[in-house]
C-alpha cells in the first residue's frame, strides 16, 4: 500500500495559505497520490477539498483534536504556525514525520516547545529564501528547503471583467486583493495615495477587494474619498484581477506574496513592499515596481509614473506574465512530491 500524506490547515479563514494549501492537494490529486485533509469544522478550505473528492476530517483546531485526526499518516504535512504542535505531538506518540510549511517572515516564537517542534520536523519548506533565512538563523540545524508558492491560474469570465470595468469608464483601476489585516498587508497607505491623488489625479480609482477584521476600521479611514471602492470578499478574484489597470500590495510582512503571481499571470504591472520574499519575484524595473514598507511616497510616485506610461505598464506586465510561468501549480507539486518521495521512498 502506497503511503498516506495528511494536510494539516485549521485556519478559520481563506487567505493566500488556504489557497496554495488547496492547489497542492489538487494537484497531488492528479496523480492519486494518497491524502486526506485535517481542516477547520465548517471552513472554507474544508469545503473546498472535498469538493475535490479528498478526504477531509474536520477537527475544532485544538492541538489534540488535531494529532488525533493525524494518527494513519505516513507524513503529516502542516501548513500553518498553529498545527506545528499537533504535528510534533503526533511524532513523539508514534514518531510520524512531518514537513512544516512556513509561509511568514515573522519571527518563529523563542520558546521551549516552537524550538522542539522545528528540530524535529523532517523539513521545513519555505515559500522564499528570506524566510528560509529566517528558518536557519532561528536554528541552524533545521533541514530547510525553498518551494515557491504557485499562481494560482483563477478563472477569468471575460464578460464579468468587462462589467466590473465599465463601471469606471475611462478611468484607471489600482488594484489590491487581499484580506483586510492592515497590520501584514499596509491597506492604510493605499488609502492615503489615494487621498492625496484623488484631486491631481481624477482618472484613478481605488478598489480594495477582500474582507477582514479591519474592514470597519479601514472604511472610517477612507471616509470622503471618493476613488476608493471596497469590493469585500469575493469568489471570481480572477474577473477582478483581469479588470484592474495596476495591481498593489504594499505590506508590511509578507512570506511571498502569492497574489503577486496571479496578478503578474494576468499580465498585470504590479508595485509591491520590498519585505520579505517579495523582491524575490519582483524585480524592481523589470517586472514590476518596489517600494519602501510604510512610503506613502513611494507608493503614490509609483502609482502615478505607471498612470502616465502605458508603454512602461505594458512592458512590466509583459514580463511578469512571463516570468509567472516558472511558479504554475505544477511546479510546486512536483517540488512537494520530490520531498515527500526523499523522506518517504514512493508515495504514489
Amino acid at each position: 500500500m502506497t503511503s498516506k500524506i495528511v494536510h494539516v490547515n485549521t485556519a478559520r479563514g481563506f487567505r493566500g495559505g488556504e489557497r496554495q494549501t488547496e492547489l497542492l492537494i489538487s494537484g497531488l490529486a492528479s496523480r492519486n497520490v494518497r491524502q486526506a485533509l485535517v481542516a477547520r469544522r465548517g471552513g472554507v478550505l474544508a469545503e473546498r477539498v472535498h469538493s475535490l473528492g479528498v478526504e477531509v476530517r474536520q477537527v475544532g483546531g485544538g492541538v489534540w483534536s488535531v494529532a488525533r485526526a493525524t494518527h494513519d499518516a505516513a507524513l503529516v504535512h502542516v501548513h500553518e504556525g498553529r498545527s506545528v504542535y499537533a504535528a510534533y505531538l503526533r511524532w513523539l506518540l508514534s514518531r510520524i514525520p512531518y514537513v512544516i510549511t512556513r509561509r511568514v517572515d515573522n519571527p518563529i516564537g523563542d520558546h521551549y516547545f516552537a524550538h522542539q517542534a522545528y528540530a524535529h520536523a523532517a523539513c521545513v519548506a519555505a515559500v522564499a529564501p528570506q524566510v528560509a533565512k529566517i528558518v536557519k538563523a532561528y536554528d541552524a540545524s533545521v533541514n530547510v528547503r525553498v518551494i515557491h508558492s504557485a499562481s494560482s491560474n483563477l478563472p477569468v469570465d471575460p464578460a464579468v471583467a468587462a462589467r466590473i470595468r465599465s463601471e469606471f469608464s475611462g478611468r484607471l483601476i489600482v488594484g489590491h486583493v487581499g484580506a483586510l489585516d492592515n497590520s501584514q498587508k499596509g491597506q492604510e497607505y493605499i488609502i492615503a495615495a489615494a487621498r492625496e491623488l484623488e484631486r491631481s489625479h481624477p482618472e484613478l480609482v481605488f478598489m480594495l477587494v477582500g474582507g477582514g477584521e479591519d474592514e470597519a476600521m479601514l472604511k472610517s479611514l477612507a471616509a470622503g474619498c471618493s476613488n476608493v471602492v471596497f469590493r469585500g470578499f469575493v469568489e471570481n478574484v480572477g474577473d477582478y484581477l483581469a479588470a484592474f489597470d495596476m495591481f498593489v500590495l504594499p505590506s508590511n510582512r509578507e512570506g511571498i506574496g502569492s497574489i503577486l503571481l496571479d496578478a503578474m499571470e494576468r499580465g498585470l504591472p504590479v508595485i509591491a513592499s520590498s519585505v520579505g520574499g517579495v523582491p524575490d519575484i519582483v524585480h524592481h524595473g523589470s517586472n514590476g515596481l518596489l517600494i519602501e514598507r510604510g512610503s506613502v511616497a513611494q507608493l503614490r510616485d509609483a502609482i502615478v509614473e505607471l498612470s502616465a506610461d502605458p508603454a512602461l505598464r505594458r512592458a512590466l506586465g509583459d514580463r511578469g506574465q512571463a516570468f509567472a510561468k516558472d511558479f504554475t501549480r505544477e511546479h510546486m507539486w512536483r517540488k512537494y512530491l520530490e520531498l515527500y518521495e526523499s523522506l518517504l521512498g514512493s508515495v504514489v
